[in-house]
């Protein structure tokens, strides 16, 4: 298969690509290493495969579209695993129209491509946030999700209603899948875990939000790999998926969590909840089960316990920076 993977040189697009090499497919990375984070991380994580001849890394922007076209003309993609997005949802609250033009905008144009150029398979990256604020738990894929408490959540659901409409009008095989804090190695620097192991490594306070009772659904990087590669295989028409842990913990029992898997003890700076933070996340799964077979399957303490040692090996081999690794403030992620 040839694949496009949009962010492939990050957190989740670096995994599927390795993943998909290892498989034989032809992999085209499409990532724009802006300065959301260090981009030299995501350098790191595409420099093994540099010199593959089955790989090609395309530095762009997914809000150019003369580039878009041209890249899909080039390679006539089987599949698309769409995952470049402006992330996070306190930094959406000061940058609502980049959110909105990336999020937005750039998806238009990978889906008018799509349409253009064979109609491949589109699978889309959504994510919890959609959900907002609800009381109902878990999150099922047939809840109303009309009022999105953030502009990241805001642009994630219109990016499903761009993709329901591409389906509707041209006949495009989409998936929407909708992520549920994805953690482990490679994640990015300024998420809660990553950003509370790396307190812990160095005995620097966590930035602790509210009173440690909001709980989010952690879903380890290989669960959600094997979620992605699923859905690139069953038939489809459109649809929308869960992919997430089935599983919540509380802010208080991840940074206990953390302490088992560091050997270590937390110093909290207690803050403010923050705007646009939602107080649980929880995933139903039970659809994405009967139609790609996931379910979860690493368990929180065996996941903590990889990235631990993950980010000790950068450290050992001085790859941790004092300060530049971190541009963004950290936190429970939707």
């Amino acid at each position: 298969m040839k694949l496009l993977i949009t962010g492939g040189a990050g957190f989740i697009g670096s995994h599927l690509a390795d993943r998909r090499l290892r498989r034989g497919d032809r992999v085209v990375v499409l990532d724009d290493f802006n300065d959301f984070y260090d981009p030299e991380l995501k350098r790191e994580n595409v420099s093994a495969h540099l010199s593959d001849p089955a790989y090609r890394l395309v530095e762009g922007d997914i809000r150019d579209r003369s580039l878009i076209f041209r890249l899909f003309a080039e390679e006539g993609f089987g599949a698309v695993i769409h995952l470049a997005a402006r992330a996070g949802v306190r930094p959406s609250l000061r940058q609502p129209v980049l959110y909105e033009e990336v999020n937005c905008v750039g998806t238009l144009h990978l889906l008018e491509a799509a349409v253009a150029h064979g109609r491949p398979r589109f699978l889309f990256a959504s994510s919890s946030s959609v959900y907002g604020a609800r009381s109902k738990l878990p999150f099922s894929e047939d809840d109303p999700i009309d009022r999105p408490i953030s502009p990241y959540a805001a642009t994630k659901r219109a990016g499903e209603l761009h993709v329901f409409t591409a389906h509707h009008l041209y006949g495009l095989t989409a998936m929407c899948l909708r992520f549920f804090t994805v953690y482990g190695p490679r994640q990015r620097p300024e998420m809660a875990i990553a950003r509370f192991i790396r307190c812990l490594e160095i005995d620097e306070p966590i930035p602790f939000y509210g009173d440690g009772s909001s709980r989010r659904d952690y879903t380890y990087i290989d669960d959600i790999v094997e979620g992605v590669e699923a859905a690139l295989e069953v038939p489809a028409g459109f649809e929308i998926l869960n992919l997430g842990g089935a599983h919540p913990v509380t802010l208080r029992e991840l940074v206990g969590a953390l302490e088992a898997a560091t050997g270590r003890r937390a110093r909290l700076d207690r803050l403010p909840e923050q705007p646009g933070d939602v107080p649980a996340t929880f995933a139903d799964v039970s659809r994405a089960e009967g139609r790609l077979g996931f379910r979860a399957r690493v368990p929180l303490e065996e996941g903590l316990k990889k990235s631990v040692e993950w980010y000790r090996n950068r450290a050992a081999g001085g790859r941790w920076k004092a300060e530049g690794d971190l541009r963004a403030p950290a936190g429970p992620r939707a």
